[in-house]
């Protein structure tokens, strides 16, 4: 009987042998990190810009319409006033060259004292490039809405344009 203890684990020990690594069982090697930062992308309103719907009577109501382009127009019984000027609004983005963007712009609302309007913005293309000197200018155009009897005053306000890298 002890003989067939003692054998039993002399053959437990020759199984555990090849468990060990041997030379030639392993290999290795390393693997290659990049990264990469790039200029931050920024957005300027360009001084003296502003998207300018003119100078009107609203009547009983309608729209005046300024494309990306500047050029200006109505509907409804709004009429604009011989040598208004209509205008698009202008903004320059900066960032990295040849890098593609997205643009995404907001309506708003323009205001005197208590009296409002509402207007859309709208944009030649949602998207831009800012080619090989990394700066590029886009135009936001608009659509206000003019209500009937819209008061008298000078009309002010704001709305967003934000861009994002592709």
């Amino acid at each position: 009987m002890k003989k067939i203890v003692l054998a039993a684990a002399m053959t437990s020990a020759v199984f555990a042998v090849p468990a060990a690594a041997a030379p030639g069982d392993t290999a290795s090697a390393n693997g290659t990190a990049n990264a990469r930062i790039v200029a931050p992308i920024a957005i300027t309103h360009d001084s003296g810009s502003a998207l300018d719907f003119g100078t009107m009577t609203a009547g009983t109501g309608g729209t005046v319409v300024v494309t990306p382009a500047g050029a200006g127009s109505k509907t409804g019984d709004v009429i604009l006033i011989a040598g208004s000027t209509n205008a698009a609004d202008s903004f320059t983005v900066t960032g990295e060259a040849n890098r593609g963007f997205a643009i995404v712009v907001t309506g708003g609302s323009v205001t005197s004292g208590t009296n409002s309007m509402t207007f859309t913005t709208s944009l030649a293309s949602n998207s831009g490039n800012l080619g090989a000197g990394g700066s590029t200018q886009f135009s936001v155009g608009g659509t206000l809405t003019v209500g009937s009897g819209q008061a008298a005053g000078s009309y002010t306000g704001s709305y967003g344009a934000t861009v994002t890298y592709n």
